[in-house]
């Protein structure tokens, strides 16, 4: 174990790849996916996701989770998320719609595609812009981003209640939203890119 952990964290950090701090528009794009990064290693303040290059930890997750192994999947997935995605189902249960989750889950598969090398950070960036604008017009602040993330997040949970693939237990996702929201929180990329940023002109960080 200790050997592993030695080999695993003598990997490059992300930074070494995207050297220049993101701008304020860039940050509050990637933190839309703030919510479904959880892990300890997960970096939310770049458009790599992890903190220490993994390009196959990206590769294998798309193909496990998502059953993407090529750029034509990863697009028709990304247009499927922004189009309809798991907000239909939604509707239909709840009368309630939450792209923020369908959003979050872009956002996070289109970094994953970036640090596999499925498309380029040119490319990655296009895909991000691409779903702001909904996301700017359907939710006033983060706290209403992370509400419907969670009402999203029920309606898959509930999908996989009693599968092998049931996932982690509501209040670790409550755990985690809460800490993004807090306004103590220095480290939390909403409180460094707050709601209106994306409203305002972009700027160096």
């Amino acid at each position: 174990m200790g050997l592993w952990r030695i080999r695993r964290w003598t990997k490059p950090r992300a930074t070494s790849r995207c050297p220049v701090p993101l701008t304020t528009h860039q940050l509050w794009m990637v933190s839309l996916s703030a919510p479904v990064s959880r892990d300890r290693d997960a970096s939310r303040t770049t458009l790599y996701p992890f903190e220490r290059l993994d390009d196959d930890r990206a590769r294998s997750w798309l193909a496990d989770q998502w059953e993407i192994t090529s750029r034509d999947e990863l697009a028709d997935r990304l247009d499927e998320l922004s189009q309809s995605g798991y907000r239909a189902r939604a509707q239909q249960l709840l009368g309630v719609s939450p792209l923020a989750w369908d959003a979050a889950l872009y956002v996070d598969i289109s970094r994953r595609g970036f640090a596999c090398g499925m498309i380029t950070e040119g490319e990655a960036w296009t895909a991000l812009k691409n779903i702001v604008p909904a996301v700017v017009s359907a939710y006033a602040s983060w706290q209403e981003y992370a509400d419907h993330y969670l009402l999203g997040r029920k309606v898959w949970q509930d999908r996989l209640a009693g599968t092998a693939d049931a996932p982690a237990p509501q209040a670790t996702a409550d755990a985690h939203l809460r800490a993004l929201l807090d306004p103590g929180n220095r480290a939390s990329p909403w409180n460094l890119a707050p709601w209106d940023t994306i409203s305002h002109p972009d700027r160096a960080r």
